[in-house]
This record gives C-alpha cells, structure tokens and sequence, in this order.
C-alpha cells in the first residue's frame, strides 16, 4: 500500500502565498515523478507542476513563475512553493507519485487552497 499525507492549503488573500507538502510512505522502493494536480468546481482537473527524479521541473502556463515545486528524495517528499496567488487558482489540490517496481500512480486525497478578500 502506497500512502501520501498532504499538508497545507487554507485561506489566504489575493497576491497572498501558501506552501504545500505531501509526503509518500508505504511500500515504495522508487518514486519517479512528483507533482501536483488542482481541481476546481466545474472544472476538469489539471496538472499544475511536476518534478522528476533528477529534479527536472515542469508547470501549467497559468502558474509559471509563480509557483515552485520541488521535492526531497530522501524523505519521499514533494512540496508546492504557491505565490502571486490569485482567486482563480481557487481548487482542491492533490498529491500525485508516479513510483516504479512495480509501477503505478497515486495520488492524495487533496487539501482546499481558496484566494478570497
């Protein structure tokens, strides 16, 4: 059994920042990508950034250069660095591994980030 434990998101302002973790535990002998997906009401879900082994970075056009992801191998870690926030980043944002040996994706069960005055 694969486990990721999500830690962040809330309330903040426009322009405000938050940071997300999620940490991945359980029967893992090798994760190969990292990231995390959003999704908003009405919306389908999207894949806001993503991080390889090696730490090769990738992100959505609506959130580069302002959010930063990046991960810690040894703890099996991935944090979201989210700044700049604006209300339309408003969504449910999960987790996700993709792990090898044998292979498979997971994801979190997704913590609430909202952008409101």
């Amino acid at each position: 059994q694969v486990q990721l434990v999500e830690s962040g998101g809330g309330l903040v302002q426009p322009g405000g920042s938050l940071s997300l973790s999620c940490a991945a535990s359980g029967s893992i002998f090798y994760i190969d990508a990292m990231g995390w997906y959003r999704q908003a009401p009405g919306k389908q879900r999207e894949l806001v950034a993503s991080i390889t082994t090696g730490g090769s970075t990738s992100y959505a056009d609506s959130v580069k250069g302002r959010f930063t992801i990046s991960r810690d191998n040894a703890k099996k870690t991935v944090y979201l660095q989210m700044n700049g926030l604006k209300p339309e980043d408003t969504a449910v944002y999960s987790c996700w591994i993709r792990k090898g040996y044998p292979s498979g994706d997971y994801w979190g069960q997704g913590t609430q980030v909202t952008v409101s005055s």
